[in-house]
């Protein structure tokens, strides 16, 4: 089986590229972010609107959408730049294990379910720990560290 993956319709690219828009001007929309990272193969730096979360005193990325290019890639690079209009904040990505995103997909949910939540069939912010264990391996989710840490 191949990894889970929800491809981008017409209007998310319009809807992310106004995000996007937004949020590297300065205005960011309910604390989105411009996630950049260095391109696997091409060594390019792409960028996508992102929702960074912060659960425990943690910040978090979870992608809603699945093992995307952006996930491929910070898999590989292990870093990434965060944006909002003219402060960027180089980071450390560190993938977190399945066991422990239960707790930090729920607070993704709680945060974010407006906009994100049709990615998650049959699963909001009140499912059981089991459930959301289950659908895990499904929402790759990293740790947002200090560059120099």
């Amino acid at each position: 089986m191949s990894p889970r993956y929800v491809k981008p319709t017409g209007m998310d690219a319009v809807f992310n590229g106004a995000v996007g828009w937004l949020t590297r001007i300065g205005l960011p929309t309910a604390g989105s972010r411009v996630l950049s990272v260095q391109g696997r193969k091409s060594g390019e730096w792409r960028s996508t609107p992102v929702n960074p979360l912060r659960v425990a005193g943690e910040r978090y990325l979870v992608s809603p959408r699945g093992h995307t290019q952006w996930v491929r890639n910070i898999r590989i690079s292990g870093e990434g730049r965060l944006s909002s209009g003219r402060h960027v904040e180089e980071f450390r990505a560190e993938e977190v294990p399945d066991e422990q995103k239960p707790p930090i997909l729920r607070a993704y949910l709680k945060a974010w379910a407006w906009e994100v939540g049709r990615f998650f069939e049959n699963v909001d912010k009140d499912s059981p720990d089991a459930r959301l264990l289950e659908i895990a391996p499904g929402f790759p989710v990293f740790r947002v560290l200090p560059r120099s840490a």
